[in-house]
C-alpha cells in the first residue's frame, strides 16, 4: 500500500504544491488548480505547460476532475487538520511565500521567471524539475514586476553604466550593444566598494570634526580658566597697585610734612639769628646817634674819643638760602598719572563707554572714492574691486590710492565711530585733513594730515606716524572704534570687542575739518574681498 506521504505528492499541484482546489488536466496529461494554471497563462504571451514545456496553439478549454477533485478536498482536509495548530512564521518585514496558504511561510528564494516568492517546500520544483532548474532565483524580494524589463519581458539581470540603468539581455544586444554592461552583482560589488571607501571618509570627517568639537571645548574650558585666572590676577594686582599707592601718598605725606617742618625750623633759626644781629647792630647804631648829635667841635670829639663801641657779632648771610624746590613733584605725578592710565587702557579703558557717547553718523563719500572701489548705495560700506570704474576726475578724488573719505567733517569737539573689519587681510583706517592732496601716490602721516593705523599682511599692525610704529595686538580685529578729540589733540583707535586702547596720536595741533578716512586695501584674488563696514555703535550705559 501505498504511504501518505507518496498518496498526498499524487494530488499536490505542481504550481503552487498544494493539494489540488478544482483539478484540471491539459491535453498533455497534466494536473494543476484550476487558478494556477490560469494565472500561469495569463503572465504569458504563450500557452505551455508548466512542466514539460509543451506549447498550444491555442488556451486549451478546462474543465474540473470531479473524481479528482473530491479525492484532493478529503485530502486536503486532513492537511488542515494536522497543520490546524502552525502558525505563520513570516516575521514583520520578511517576504512571504507565494504559494503558501494561511498561514504563510517566510519565502526562501523569488523567482524572476515564475515572479513568485517561494518557501523551502514550495521550492522543492525548482531545484528537483530540470525545466524549472533553468529559472533565475535570487534572495526573497517583493514586487518581482519591477525587476522585469517593460520591453523585452525579460529579467533585468545586467546594468549598462554608459546610461546607468538595468538591462536585460535582449537590451544588451540592441539599445546598448555598444555599452559597458556588466552584471548585477558585478555593478553592486564595486559600488559597495566605494560606498566603503565613502563612508570611510565619511567616518573619517565625523571623526576629525568630533575632534575639532573636542578641541573647541577644550579651548572654551582653557579660555574659561585663563579668564578666571586674569580676573583673580588683575583682582591682585589692581589691589597692589592701589594699595601701594595709598602707602606711598600716605609715605608722601609724611616725609612731605617733615621737610616742611625742617625748612620751618631752618628758617626759624636763621630768623633768630638775623634778628639777634639786628639788635647788635641797633644798639651800635643808637651810639652813634647820641655822639652824632652834638653840635660843638669841642664836645663832639670829646665824646667821640670817650666812646667805646663793642662791634656787633655778624656773619655773611648772603649765600644763606632756603630751597622751595624741594616740593615740585607735579611733573613725576602726572607722568606717572599719564603712564598709568595708559597702559591700563591698553588692558581695557575704563573710559571707552564714555567716549562711545560721542559716537556720531559717518557716511562714505563716493564722489571721494579711488575708480577701483565701490560704495554701497546707503554709504556704509566700501569694497575694492578687480576692476577700474570709469569716474569722472573729481578734484576730490582719489585717483592712485585705495581711499575714500567720508561727507562729514568735524571742527571741534569729540567725535566717535566703528568700523567692522572682520574678515579682512589689510585696511587702514582713522582721520585726515579737509585739505589733503587726493592725487598720486601718498603718504600717510601725520605731518601729510592723516592719523592711521594700518593691518598688512594679515598680522602685522602699523601705526602710520613720523616713524611709523609696530603696534603689539593681542587678537585678530573684528571692530576697530576711532576717537577725535579735536581740542586735546588726541586721536585713539579701539578694539571694540576688548574695549582697549590700541593706539593714540596726542599733542596734535588741528587747524581744519578732520574727515573720517577708509582704505579696504587690494582685494588679493579675493583673500581680502570683504567690505569695510560702518556700524552702529551699540552703546550701553
Amino acid at each position: 500500500m501505498a504511504s501518505s506521504k507518496s498518496l498526498k505528492e499524487n494530488f499536490l499541484c505542481s504550481i503552487c504544491l498544494h493539494v489540488f482546489t478544482k483539478p484540471v488536466a491539459i491535453s498533455c496529461g497534466h494536473s494543476f488548480c484550476f487558478e494556477c494554471i490560469n494565472n500561469f497563462w495569463d503572465t504569458r504571451d504563450r500557452y505551455l505547460c508548466p512542466l514539460c514545456k509543451e506549447e498550444f496553439h491555442s488556451r486549451p478549454l478546462l474543465r474540473v476532475n470531479i473524481v479528482i477533485a473530491d479525492m484532493a478536498a478529503k485530502l486536503q482536509k486532513a492537511v488542515e487538520e494536522k497543520s490546524s495548530g502552525t502558525s505563520e512564521q513570516a516575521a514583520h518585514g520578511n517576504v512571504l511565500c507565494t504559494m503558501c496558504t494561511a498561514p504563510k511561510l517566510t519565502a526562501l528564494k523569488s523567482c524572476l521567471v515564475c515572479f513568485m516568492s517561494f518557501c523551502e517546500t514550495h521550492l522543492e520544483p525548482h531545484q528537483k524539475i530540470s525545466a524549472l532548474k533553468k529559472h533565475r532565483l535570487i534572495n526573497p524580494v517583493e514586487n518581482l514586476e519591477s525587476r522585469i524589463c517593460k520591453t523585452h519581458d525579460e529579467p533585468l539581470e545586467l546594468f549598462c553604466r554608459v546610461e546607468q540603468m538595468f538591462v536585460c539581455e535582449s537590451c544588451k544586444s540592441n539599445d546598448h550593444k555598444t555599452h559597458k554592461i556588466v552584471p548585477l552583482e558585478e555593478e553592486a560589488q564595486m559600488r559597495k566598494t566605494l560606498l566603503g571607501i565613502e563612508k570611510k571618509h565619511t567616518d573619517q570627517m565625523i571623526q576629525e570634526r568630533q575632534q575639532k568639537i573636542q578641541e573647541i571645548q577644550n579651548s572654551v574650558q582653557a579660555s574659561r580658566n585663563n579668564a578666571a585666572k586674569a580676573l583673580s590676577c588683575s583682582m591682585h594686582m589692581m589691589t597692589a597697585v592701589v594699595d601701594y599707592i595709598k602707602r606711598s601718598r600716605a609715605e608722601l605725606t609724611e616725609v612731605t610734612e617733615t621737610r616742611q617742618k625742617r625748612m620751618e625750623t631752618q628758617a626759624e633759626g636763621f630768623i633768630k639769628g638775623l634778628e639777634e644781629e639786628i639788635s647788635q647792630i641797633t644798639r651800635k647804631n643808637v651810639q652813634l646817634n647820641q655822639v652824632s648829635l652834638a653840635s660843638d667841635p669841642f664836645v663832639f670829639l670829646e665824646n667821640i674819643l670817650s666812646l667805646t663801641i663793642t662791634p656787633p657779632q655778624v656773619k655773611d648771610w648772603s649765600d644763606v638760602t632756603l630751597n622751595s624746590d624741594q616740593f615740585t613733584v607735579q611733573g613725576v605725578l602726572t607722568e606717572l598719572e599719564t603712564t598709568v592710565m595708559r597702559e591700563i587702557s591698553m588692558l581695557c579703558d575704563p573710559d571707552f563707554k564714555e567716549k562711545q557717547r560721542h559716537a556720531v553718523d559717518v557716511t562714505l563719500d563716493p564722489d571721494t572714492a579711488n575708480p577701483y572701489l565701490t560704495v554701497s548705495a546707503d554709504g556704509k560700506q566700501v569694497t575694492h574691486g578687480d576692476r577700474k570704474r570709469n569716474l569722472p576726475n573729481k578734484p576730490e578724488r582719489f585717483d592712485h590710492v585705495h581711499n575714500v573719505l567720508a561727507k562729514e567733517g568735524f571742527s571741534s569737539g569729540k567725535f566717535y565711530f566703528e568700523v567692522q573689519v572682520k574678515d579682512k587681510t589689510q585696511w587702514c583706517l582713522g582721520v585726515a585733513n579737509q585739505s589733503i592732496n587726493r592725487k598720486g601716490d601718498i603718504r600717510l602721516s601725520p605731518k601729510y594730515g592723516y592719523w592711521t593705523i594700518w593691518l598688512k599682511k594679515e598680522h602685522d599692525f602699523i601705526a602710520n606716524a613720523d616713524p611709523a610704529i609696530n603696534l603689539q595686538v593681542m587678537e585678530m580685529l573684528q571692530k576697530v572704534g576711532v576717537f577725535v578729540d579735536y581740542e586735546k589733540g588726541q586721536v585713539s583707535f579701539y578694539d571694540v570687542d576688548a574695549r582697549a586702547n590700541i593706539f593714540s596720536f596726542t599733542g596734535c595741533n588741528f587747524t581744519e575739518p578732520l574727515l573720517p578716512f577708509f582704505n579696504p586695501c587690494a582685494n588679493d584674488g579675493g583673500k581680502n574681498s570683504a567690505p569695510l563696514i560702518i556700524t552702529p555703535v551699540e552703546y550701553k550705559s
